[in-house]
């Protein structure tokens, strides 16, 4: 072996040292594989993640442990489109819903992966789209697909819009969310509402700066399309929670929205919905205090949006750290005593477990302290509650000891770059002179895929983001350059003051009249496209101000130029402060900075709290050649538990692969190769007394690999 794998030997070592310590014996709650469902012809995947429970959970037994190792391609289908997809397709009966990059809603033979109808709005959609809701009432069906800021209900026969719901077939998300006009307004649906008897609760995706709007949690008739209640998440006067800002911040403050999904306990008549954080994400000055009710788990009474009670897990966020997924609904055992609860993972690396029906926490929380900021303006709560069980499933704090020994030129530039930086742990508010360490990074730990739970024995699998990141804070200093000025404004959050981003996630914009012409760059701009929203608020020309300062970039300001920036410090419609942007802590190779792993996949019972099983979870193709097999790597997209005790998982960016392994013990059964990441959570189904998995694949995130997107639909032979 190599001096890299010998290196790599030991910290693999280290890994398994750790999984073994805190395995434990499976639950007694455990029942064991479920017996064979000999009797199921026909078993769908009919709402966004399996269940509107949200716990990723099929009864399917066809695919076990024994054979799932005979899994071979049934079927594939090209969208013909290069982009991105995240979706979890939806199977009723034998059609399958599934969107293409562009946003076209698609219905396919889910035998046969062939096309029966397809939905084009005339809208070229560029956001990511993670699925869709079907809803009946066993006379009439209708299929709720969105497409940007438009919510339509489609005729899953035929794929043509009902024109009685909303206005001629859709809801424009964009209305009733502020007193600005709605068309210069961004809120464009990423991921799914739940259903609940004849209603559609939503969220929606909002920009992470100024100017956004109000993240009210919406429910819509789902026949007429009519608003029937509305939940503040910025609450306004007279509300609960109205203390907890500056006065009058609902009228000034955007976002605190929905964007990752939602769980309904349908028995109770609850939706459980969490919320992000508040604009601008890393400077606050204008929002001080606990933000209430952003950064929250919220009960809500399904009929009516009535606050039935909440959890904040970040108060006063300058981290971006809201949660990143829905919640999923579990039972678990305590004292002989079964209770119903819901889980929320989150991109910290923790579970929140609460009783479903009183929020009351089932492993304490507390409330502990942390720095103050030193930032002028900024004031920093001075507490965060932190979970004392389950122990987080990323790693908390990085140290010089946790930089990368990949090779010795590696392990001296992260050493270099290490003591350049703060690293302290969680919740240290950023500094305006130096960069702090955020680890797990921006990307969490957990992520929008959420966790798979066996609701037999109330053991949780959720995948994790093991990677460091950094970032900062700058004064908004007026330029005298009105485009760079729009640009530090607008712009320099995702792609950083030097314009280098941190790819693929936010691309470098030093170049990017080398990529794309000035027409593109405009659409962009007017439209977004992946995860940056459009800037409907610049006009014309302050559109091509930003234009010539992403060509020519940084220049000397005239004389003139220089006096009207001296008038004015902090740049129009700006904070006091900026966010310096993302920037992933790689080395000079690309690979992250830090030991392995980058990825873990991991196993932890909710009836004690105690991990089953943890390992690492993906590679790098390029590294695994070299005998650095298991470094784990980024992943998006959950996994997917059936009742034989198969968790399917893609989501691994590198190495293209989707795998199955045994619930139990961690052990890979099956794995196979993808044309593209498969940066979703598969689906799993049975037509005709055969069990499929599906995954959607797609190129965007490693843009040096394969681009397309397809779907890949697996069977036994």
């Amino acid at each position: 072996m190599d001096r890299i794998g010998t290196q790599y030997a030991a910290t693999a070592l280290a890994i398994a040292g750790t999984a073994i310590a805190c395995m434990t014996a499976v639950s007694p709650a455990y029942a064991g594989p479920a017996k064979k469902n000999t009797d199921q012809k026909n078993v769908g995947w009919t709402a966004y993640n399996g269940q509107a429970n949200g716990d990723h959970y099929s009864p399917l037994t066809q695919i076990d442990r024994n054979n799932v190792r005979r899994l071979k391609v049934a079927w594939s289908f090209d969208t013909g489109e290069r982009g991105g997809l995240q979706t979890n397709p939806l199977i009723v009966g034998r059609r399958m819903f599934v969107y293409s990059p562009s946003e076209k809603v698609i219905a396919l033979d889910a035998t046969t992966g062939k096309i029966l109808w397809t939905f084009d709005s005339g809208v070229k959609g560029e956001q990511p789209d993670r699925g869709m809701c079907y809803w009946t009432d066993g006379k009439e069906s209708r299929l709720l697909a969105s497409v940007m800021d438009h919510l339509y209900a489609l005729d899953p026969e035929t794929g043509k819009p009902i024109l009685t719901f909303g206005e001629n077939g859709s809801i424009d998300l964009r209305k009733n969310l502020s007193e600005a006009d709605s068309s210069k307004t961004f809120a464009v649906m990423t991921t799914p509402g739940v259903l609940y008897r004849d209603l559609i609760i939503t969220g929606f995706r909002e920009p992470e700066t100024r100017p956004a709007a109000r993240g009210d949690i919406r429910a819509y008739d789902v026949r007429t399309g009519k608003l029937r209640w509305s939940f503040h998440t910025i609450p306004h006067p007279g509300e609960p929670g109205y203390e907890s800002w500056p006065k009058d911040a609902w009228k000034t403050t955007g976002a605190a929205n929905n964007w990752a999904g939602m769980a309904l306990d349908e028995k109770r008549g609850i939706v459980y919905v969490p919320t992000g954080s508040a604009v601008s994400d890393f400077y606050g000055a204008d929002r001080v205090g606990n933000d209430l009710y952003a950064d929250t788990l919220l009960a809500l009474e399904a009929k009516t949006g009535k606050l039935l009670w909440h959890f904040q897990g970040v108060h006063h966020d300058i981290w971006d750290r809201d949660f990143p997924s829905p919640p999923a609904l579990v039972t678990v055992t305590r004292n002989g005593r079964r209770i119903d609860a819901v889980a929320q993972t989150s991109k910290l690396g923790y579970v929140y477990l609460f009783d479903r029906v009183t929020g009351t926490p089932l492993f304490p929380i507390e409330e502990r302290p942390f720095p103050a900021s030193d930032v002028p303006g900024e004031v920093a709560s001075e507490t965060q509650p932190i979970p004392a069980a389950p122990a987080p499933y990323a790693r908390q704090r990085l140290t010089a000891d946790m930089l990368t020994q990949r090779t010795p030129e590696a392990h001296a530039w992260a050493l270099a770059q290490f003591k350049k930086l703060r690293s302290n742990g969680q919740f240290i508010p950023f500094a305006a002179d130096k960069q702090t360490v955020i680890f797990p990074g921006f990307d969490g730990g957990g992520e929008w895929g959420g966790p798979a739970i066996d609701p037999r024995s109330g053991v949780i699998y959720v995948n994790s983001n093991d990677v460091a990141w950094t970032g900062g804070l700058t004064p908004n200093v007026q330029s005298g350059n009105a485009g760079e000025d729009i640009y530090n404004r607008d712009c320099s959050l995702c792609h950083g003051d030097d314009r280098e981003g941190s790819p693929p996630a936010f691309p470098e914009l030093t170049n990017i009249d080398k990529r794309l012409s000035d027409a593109d760059i405009l659409k962009v701009l007017r439209e977004g496209r992946g995860r940056m929203p459009s800037f409907t608020d610049l006009n014309d020309a302050q559109l091509l101000d930003l234009l010539r300062f992403l060509h020519a970039g940084p220049e000397q300001p005239s004389a003139d130029e220089k006096e009207v920036a001296s008038r004015s410090v902090t740049a129009e419609g700006a904070a006091r402060y900026r966010f310096t942007g993302y920037r992933k802590l790689l080395d000079p190779d690309g690979y992250p900075a830090i030991a392995p792993p980058w990825g873990t996949l991991n196993a932890i019972d909710l009836n004690t709290g105690r991990y089953l099983w943890k390992i690492p979870f993906g590679q790098y193709p390029a590294l695994a050649a070299k005998g650095m097999a298991d470094t784990g790597s980024e992943n998006y997209g959950g996994p997917v538990l059936t009742a034989s005790g198969v968790l399917f998982i893609g989501a691994t960016i590198y190495d293209r692969k989707i795998r199955a392994y045994n619930s139990e013990s961690g052990t890979l059964l099956w794995e196979a190769e993808l044309p593209y990441s498969g940066v979703a959570t598969p689906a799993t189904y049975m037509v005709d007394s055969k069990q499929y998995v599906v995954i959607a694949t797609s190129g965007l995130r490693d843009p040096k690999g394969p681009q397309g997107a397809a779907y890949v639909a697996f069977s036994l032979h």
